[in-house]
C-alpha cells in the first residue's frame, strides 16, 4: 500500500487536564535532575561546562499546569495515523506531538509501550506529564514543559514523493521555534522523523533536546547500546562513570531493567566516531531499535527498578494490572544535565529513525557484552545501513523547508506573536497570525500601542511575558497596576529582585485587586528568608482573592468560575505552607476555611490538612486522614513530603505501602 495520512480519534479513559495554574512560577524549580558540586567537580571539562550552562532559575514565561486529577472518563482524543504496509504510527497532536503507538505490522507487535489511559503526573518541568509512547523533549533539563500542550500539525511532501506529518511550535523557556517531520518511506519498517530547531535571535541560546522512548518491560527485556561505560545518575542527585553492564560492583546486570532496585538514569559513553543506537530486546531477542545521525549523541537507559517505590509509581502513571515499562532515549548532550549553545542564526538538525530489531537471542542475552552489543549493531545494519540513514538525511533537509500544506491541528499563539514582532521569517514552519488568541493579545496591543490594556471587569491577570524585549516595553508603558505587576515578574526572572519588589509596591499604591501584587511580594520575602513578613502578605493577599472572587456578588457563578477556584487554591495551598513555616497555625486554618468544600477534599489539600493538623498538635487527627487513605494527584517526581509527614504522624511505624513512592535509598 502506498503511505497515508489521515485524521483519527483515539478514544482511552483519561483524566482531564484541568485549567493552568494562574500564579507565575518565581520560585526556584523543583527539579530531580540536578547534580550536587561534588560530581559536578569530577566530570570532564565539557560536561562541567555544560551542566553548569544557563540553567532555569523559574520556569517564565510558562504556566504550570497541576489543575487534573484522578478520574478517568472514556475520552476522544484528536489523533493522526502516518500508514504503509509495514508499519502504522498514530500522533497525538494535541499533547506534545506523542507517538501513542508504533505497530509493525508483519510480526503483529506494537513497538512501543502504549499506556491504556491518559493519566497526568507531576513529572514535567511544568506539571503534567503522562508515560508511554515516543516524546519530543525541548527546552531545558527535565521532561518538556510542551508534553500536554497542542502542537501545529499539517502534511508536507515527503522525500520519497509521498507525505509526512510536520509538526511544530515555539518553545518559550528558550524562545526557539522547532519542527518535528515524521514519514514512513514505501515498503519501509522504520519511521523515519527530521527534526530542526532554529535560533532566530542575535545571542546564543542554551539548547535541550531528548527524544524519549518508552519500552515494554518484563524480566527478560534487556537494553543495549554500543557503549561500556556509562553515567550513573540516581535520585541521591550525584553522577558517576560506571562500567557496562554490571555497573555497581554488585555482579547485576543492570541492562536489564528490571534487576535493579531503585530508579535511575545509565546515560551511556557511546564512542566518538561509533554508530549512535539503541535497543529494547525481549528474550527472544526481538524488540525496538531507535538510531541517527551523529549529531544526536547522546544514549540513556531510565529504569524503574523492581523496588516498591517503583513500582508502585508505574501503577500511578498507569493502572494495576499492566505491564511495566522502561524508557530509552536519545539526545543532544551525553547527558540530560547539559544545555548545549545554539549559536545566533544557527540551527541543530538531524535524524532518527525507529523501527523492529530482530537479533539471535543467545548472543544478545550472553554473558558477554561485547558480543551481545555485537550482534545487536550488525543486525541494525542488515536492517537498516548507516549509510542509508545518512542519505535520508540529505534528502529531507531540502524538505524542511516546505510550506505545509492541509493543516491537521493548531498550536499555540506564541509562536505568531514573536513573528510579528520581530518580523521573522521562519520558511516550513509558518506561526499565522490567526492563531493570536486570548493570552496573547495583550501583548499584541502592547507591542503596537505601547500601551498594556487594562481589563474594565474583575479578571484574573493573564500569563507575564519576561523575554528581555517585552520588559523593555513594559518599562515604557504607562505605570498602570497590571503593568507594574507583569514588568515586576520580568525583572524577577532577570534577576533584579529589588527592582521587581519596587515595581510590584508602585502597582499596589493604586491597584483595586491587591492579591497578584501582594503574592509577589510574599514570594520575595520568602526567598529573601524573611518567613514573616511573607506570612503577613500572604495572609492579605488570601484575603484580597477572596473579596475578588466574590465581586459579582454572593451566590452567583462566574463564568470563568474555574479560573477563580484554582487561583484561591493555589494561592491558599503557598499561604498555608508560609503561614506553617513562620509557626502561625491558627492563621493557617483561617485560610483553610476559606477553601471550597470541594477543594479542601480534595487528595492534594488532604495532605495539607495533614500537615495543619500535626501543627496544631492534632497527630491523631492527621493519622486518621492516611488511615482513611488519600492521593495526592500532583505528587511531584522524586518528593518524598508523603514519607516525611507520616514520621511526623507515626513516627518509627513502617510507611504504608500506599504513600511509599520513594526513589532512593533510604540512607541517602
Amino acid at each position: 500500500m502506498a503511505t497515508t495520512v489521515r485524521r483519527a480519534v483515539l478514544t482511552l479513559p483519561a483524566a482531564p487536564l484541568g485549567p493552568e495554574n494562574p500564579l507565575p512560577v518565581l520560585r526556584p524549580l523543583d527539579e530531580t535532575h540536578v547534580i550536587d558540586e561534588r560530581s559536578r567537580a569530577l566530570l570532564p571539562r565539557d560536561m562541567a561546562r555544560q551542566a553548569g550552562y544557563q540553567p532555569l532559575r523559574t520556569l517564565l514565561p510558562v504556566r504550570v499546569l497541576d489543575g487534573y486529577g484522578r478520574e478517568r472518563a472514556q475520552t476522544d482524543l484528536d489523533a493522526i495515523v502516518i500508514e504503509n504496509d509495514r508499519l502504522r504510527a498514530t500522533v497525538l497532536p494535541g499533547l506534545g506531538g506523542r507517538v501513542h503507538s508504533l505497530f509493525h505490522k508483519p510480526s503483529g507487535r506494537e513497538l512501543l509501550y502504549r499506556n491504556p489511559v491518559f493519566q497526568p503526573a507531576d513529572f514535567a518541568l511544568n506539571g503534567a506529564w503522562f508515560s508511554g509512547g515516543l516524546e519530543w523533549n525541548i527546552g531545558a533539563t527535565g521532561h518538556t514543559a510542551l508534553s500536554c500542550a497542542p502542537l501545529h500539525a499539517a502534511v508536507v511532501p515527503a522525500p520519497d514523493g509521498g507525505d509526512m506529518v510536520r509538526l511544530w511550535e515555539w518553545e518559550r523557556l528558550r524562545d526557539l521555534p522547532f519542527q518535528v517531520d515524521l514519514w514512513l518511506p514505501a515498503d519501509s519498517d522504520f519511521l523515519y522523523v527530521g527534526v530542526r530547531i532554529r535560533n532566530p535571535h542575535e545571542r546564543t541560546v542554551p539548547t535541550y533536546w531528548w527524544s524519549n522512548i518508552a519500552v515494554p518491560e518484563d524480566e527478560g527485556t534487556r537494553v543495549l547500546a554500543p557503549a561500556d561505560e556509562a553515567w550513573h545518575f540516581g535520585y541521591e542527585r550525584r553522577l558517576r562513570r560506571v562500567p557496562v553492564p554490571e555497573s555497581h560492583g554488585d555482579g547485576i546486570d543492570r541492562t536489564y531493567p528490571l534487576r535493579g532496585e531503585f530508579p535511575a538514569d545509565y546515560f551511556y559513553e557511546v564512542p566518538e566516531g561509533a554508530r549512535k543506537w539503541i535497543a529494547s530486546l525481549d528474550a527472544d531477542g526481538r524488540g525496538l531499535v531507535q538510531t541517527s545521525t551523529d549529531l544526536l549523541r547522546g544514549r540513556k537507559l531510565f529504569l524503574w527498578g523492581a523496588g516498591r517505590g517503583g513500582r508502585r509509581w508505574q501503577q500511578w502513571l498507569t493502572e494495576p494490572g499492566t505491564p511495566g515499562y522502561a524508557e530509552i532515549q536519545a539526545g543532544l548532550a551525553r547527558t540530560q544535565l547539559e544545555h548545549v549553545p545554539l549559536e545566533a542564526g544557527a540551527e541543530f538538525s538531524w535524524l532518527e529513525a525507529y523501527g523492529p530489531l530482530a537479533a539471535d537471542p543467545g548472543a544478545v542475552h550472553g554473558e558477554d557484552w561485547a558480543a551481545a552489543r555485537a550482534e545487536a549493531g550488525a543486525r541494525l545494519e542488515d536492517a537498516l545501513p548507516r549509510a542509508r540513514v545518512e542519505a535520508a538525511y540529505e534528502a529531507w533537509r531540502p524538505y524542511a523547508d516546505h510550506e505545509p500544506g492541509e493543516s491537521l491541528a493548531t498550536g499555540s499563539g506564541w509562536g505568531a506573536l514573536e513573528v510579528v514582532r520581530a518580523a521573522l521569517v521562519l520558511p516550513g514552519t509558518p506561526f499565522d497570525e490567526a492563531t493570536l488568541g486570548e493570552q496573547q493579545l495583550p501583548w499584541l496591543e502592547l507591542e503596537r500601542s505601547g500601551t498594556f490594556p487594562a481589563s474594565r471587569e474583575v479578571t484574573l491577570p493573564g500569563p507575564s511575558l519576561v523575554a528581555p524585549h517585552w520588559r523593555d516595553m513594559l518599562e515604557t508603558a504607562p505605570a498602570e497596576p497590571l503593568t507594574e505587576y507583569h514588568l515586576g515578574v520580568a525583572q524577577w526572572h532577570a534577576g533584579d529582585v529589588a527592582q521587581a519588589v519596587r515595581s510590584w509596591e508602585r502597582g499596589l499604591e493604586l491597584a483595586s485587586a491587591r492579591w497578584p501584587l501582594l503574592r509577589c511580594l510574599a514570594v520575595a520575602d520568602r526567598e529573601a528568608g524573611n518567613s514573616g513578613r511573607a506570612a503577613d502578605h500572604y495572609a492579605e493577599a488570601f484575603d484580597d482573592l477572596l473579596r475578588q472572587e466574590r465581586a459579582d456578588g454572593e451566590g452567583q457563578e462566574r463564568a470563568d468560575g474555574e479560573a477563580w477556584t484554582a487561583a484561591t487554591a493555589a494561592l491558599g495551598r503557598e499561604a498555608i505552607a508560609a503561614l506553617l513555616a513562620a509557626q502561625r497555625p491558627e492563621a493557617a486554618r483561617a485560610v483553610w476555611e476559606g477553601l471550597l468544600p470541594a477543594v479542601r477534599e480534595s487528595g492534594r489539600f488532604r495532605l495539607v490538612e495533614a500537615q495543619l493538623l500535626v501543627a496544631e498538635g492534632d497527630r491523631e487527627g492527621a493519622r486518621a486522614l492516611f488511615d482513611a487513605g488519600f492521593e495526592v494527584p500532583d505528587l511531584r517526581e522524586g518528593a518524598e513530603v508523603l514519607g516525611e509527614v507520616w514520621a511526623a504522624v507515626a513516627g518509627d511505624e513502617p510507611l504504608p505501602e500506599a504513600y511509599d513512592y520513594r526513589m532512593r535509598p533510604a540512607a541517602e
